[in-house]
């Protein structure tokens, strides 16, 4: 079948990371049907044409990028046409996509709630299905950021419409349902690791024991300064350990610089900045684990890749990580509390060897590898286009 992709976060030519989670749900995707992607989003070149599409295509996934030219300025009328130049974005990359493979069977919308809007409409008018899947974690109380009538009213709306919602924890579904946005259909979708990128090795003769951090680097969620402040308390106590930070953010630099007026030994702490593939699995298998101290997620994905190199977690239990870390593959700390975090730290400087790399990737590869996920969605769509309620063998 052909299944049209509508994601508000997806990788572009300014941010490979960013939404990576959903272009990888379209690969696990493509295993089984043909995937397109239409993705907005504006330019960041002040001189740019209006609109530019890139077309990319591999493996039976195809890909439109569509980029506009935003408009300067935050009034009521730019911001209006800044809405207008989206959708007519959005729009014409629909209709270049169709052209060229045909209408979908199925749309499935990724992010609440403005795409959703277009593929309501297909249904309406043209008779196409359409599933939900929703990331955004603005839906937590302690977020709070699921405002407006309008908005409100209107995310009711396309959800009573849509098959199916998914969300990737169950945690997010309770969230959902509680704030009023109900259906009879919820289910979760469990995120991809590449389990051919993200798998254990041995660890380095004599090395330190190194602790790893992976994020966005940004502080009001992630929570980086309070991680500094633990880790300078635990360089005090006599521990051989280094720590490695992965990623790149809005915080990055003032982070940098509040890690050096805390004044660590040196080689202590590493900051790399952001690491795609290979790059990234290497440094990522090349530690004994992997700590996060979030004061809200929905959930990381690289606690699942963390899990297939075979390294144990430390994480504060926010969101949908509970629903993932336990004692048989990591810590839970309290995210409000240093304290908590320095002594699983610390517990976990001196036992990290006791979990088995085996068993750790194991779970991983059950539930969490492409085929897995791809098989899973192919039977939703399956369901959504069968007008007997019979599911097809797949």
């Amino acid at each position: 079948m052909h299944i049209m992709f509508l994601p508000r976060w997806y990788p572009d030519r300014y941010d490979p990371m960013f939404g990576l989670f959903v272009r990888r749900h379209a690969e696990a995707a493509a295993l089984y049907n043909m995937i397109s992607v239409v993705f907005v989003s504006p330019t960041q070149e002040s001189n740019a044409e209006w609109f530019e599409t890139v077309r990319t295509e591999e493996n039976n996934l195809l890909t439109y990028n569509i980029y506009y030219r935003k408009p300067k300025g935050n009034n009521l009328f730019i911001r209006l046409f800044n809405n207008f130049l989206y959708f007519f974005a959005l729009i014409r990359g629909m209709k270049q996509l169709i052209a060229e493979w045909g209408k979908p069977d199925v749309i499935h919308v990724h992010i609440l709630t403005r795409l959703a809007l277009p593929a309501l409409w297909m249904k309406i008018f043209k008779g196409i299905p359409y599933i939900i899947t929703e990331h955004w974690s603005r839906y937590l109380p302690s977020r709070n950021e699921f405002k407006g009538y309008f908005r409100k009213l209107i995310t009711r709306k396309v959800i009573e419409h849509s098959f199916r919602i998914t969300v990737v924890t169950n945690n997010m579904y309770r969230t959902m349902y509680d704030i009023g946005l109900k259906h009879n259909l919820y289910s979760t979708l469990p995120n991809v690791v590449d389990l051919d990128l993200f798998k254990p090795k041995e660890r380095i003769a004599g090395q330190k024991i190194r602790m790893i951090h992976i994020s966005c680097f940004e502080d009001r969620s992630k929570n980086i300064s309070g991680l500094l402040r633990v880790l300078k308390s635990l360089s005090k106590q006599n521990l051989d350990f280094d720590c490695v930070f992965v990623g790149d953010g809005i915080d990055f630099h003032s982070l940098v610089n509040y890690a050096k007026q805390l004044d660590f030994p040196d080689g202590q702490l590493r900051f790399t900045g952001l690491l795609q593939g290979e790059q990234l699995a290497s440094e990522l298998s090349s530690a004994d684990f992997l700590v996060l101290f979030s004061r809200y997620e929905n959930m990381p994905v690289v606690i699942l890749e963390a899990l297939a190199c075979g390294i144990p977690v430390v994480a504060s239990a926010v969101g949908g990580i509970p629903e993932i870390v336990n004692e048989d593959n990591g810590m839970l700390v309290d995210h409000t509390s240093e304290y908590a975090m320095e002594s699983a730290l610390y517990y976990m400087i001196h036992a990290y060897k006791s979990f088995p790399k085996e068993s750790l990737r194991a779970v991983v590869e059950k539930k969490y590898g492409r085929d897995a996920v791809g098989a899973l969605l192919n039977k939703w769509y399956h369901e959504a286009t069968d007008k007997s309620g019979k599911i097809p063998s797949v």
